[in-house]
């Protein structure tokens, strides 16, 4: 799943668009951003602004979460993941 400030609607939209297969949601007031640290002060044009840094988590049948990784792009995010899931996989098995 997918989780991002932005709004329902701009979501549903998006997620038709790219047609990906897995669910988004909206956390408008950024409370879950904030819980897992995705939401910080990040440097844009010479400001300072609170935003959401791209991240992804890795979270096991426990509830343990067992990858982080911060600061990816969307292909390094999915290259990571996958390379944590299939470690995951060989050492369960």
């Amino acid at each position: 799943m997918g989780i991002s400030p932005d709004p329902v609607e701009q979501l549903r939209l998006f997620r038709d668009k790219y047609q990906l297969p897995f669910i988004l949601l909206s956390d408008a007031d950024h409370q879950v951003a904030e819980r897992y640290g995705a939401w910080r002060e990040k440097k844009m044009y010479g400001r300072t602004v609170m935003g959401i840094v791209r991240s992804h988590f890795i979270i096991d049948e426990e509830g343990r979460i067992v990858d982080v990784q911060m600061k990816v792009t969307p292909a390094q995010s999915v290259e990571r993941a996958m390379a944590a899931l299939r470690a995951m996989a060989g050492a369960a098995g």
